[in-house]
């Protein structure tokens, strides 16, 4: 079996486990991205068996994925609370679960619905386990497309190796928001809140991908079967 297909099969494993603990009357966060996916089809099979949930999509691609599977949607500006958000992470921090997330393009949707949410499961495979956040994968940051090119170099001052992402056909990737996104290649990060900050306060930033105390809970598929992390 390709390592690919076999990190498909822990994700999906996974996320029957995170879909199998809604109950009716939830309303459901959605995520963006291959993993996710799995799960918007686990919550699929689920509804088609009878659960009455309301998702809240953070994407145009989930809503599409959701609506083609009957899962009832509203957005998110229709529910002061979400019960639960079920989502992937690029990277999942051990001890802290501090997430980095947005290789599917939804970040600032996704941190959006993520910050209204009660509990934020969080599936991945092992191999989305790191140290140190940065460990493998850079930071997506979203920015105004006016512009963006000031934004990078601020970027670049704050050590982030930014790279302007595009898309399968070689064109600058847009986000549903209309926005851009640099990928910051900072490293390991010993202080993630400390990076969190310099982003926070860079103008021409409009959202970024690290998560930091929003996880709830992490369900990962490894080769030796199921384990849930919570936040120490």
């Amino acid at each position: 079996m390709s390592e690919l297909k076999q990190q498909d099969q822990l994700k999906a494993a996974a996320a029957e486990t995170a879909a199998a603990q809604l109950h009716d009357g939830m309303i459901v966060g959605l995520g963006t991205g291959s993993t996710a996916a799995f799960a918007i089809d686990a919550i699929g099979r689920r509804v088609k068996a009878g659960l009455k949930i309301i998702g809240v999509p953070t994407s145009e691609r989930t809503t599409e994925q959701a609506t083609a599977l009957g899962i009832p949607l509203a957005p998110v500006e229709e529910h002061e609370w979400i019960d639960v958000t079920i989502d992937g992470a690029d990277e999942v921090e051990l001890g802290t679960l501090n997430l980095i997330k947005g290789r599917g393009g939804a970040l600032l949707r996704e941190k959006i619905v993520a910050s209204s949410t009660k509990k934020l499961i969080i599936i991945v495979d092992e191999s989305k386990l790191v140290h140190r956040l940065g460990e493998h994968d850079p930071i997506p940051v979203e920015v105004v497309s006016f512009g963006w090119e000031t934004t990078e170099r601020r970027l670049q001052r704050i050590g982030g190796n930014p790279v302007l992402r595009k898309g399968s056909n070689g064109k600058i990737f847009v986000t549903d928001g209309g926005h851009y996104i640099l990928d910051c290649k900072f490293g390991a990060l010993p202080e993630a809140a400390d990076t969190e900050r310099h982003l926070n306060s860079t103008v021409g930033v409009v959202e970024h991908g690290m998560f930091l105390g929003m996880t709830g809970m992490v369900i990962v598929g490894g080769a030796g079967g199921i384990r849930v992390l919570e936040p120490a």
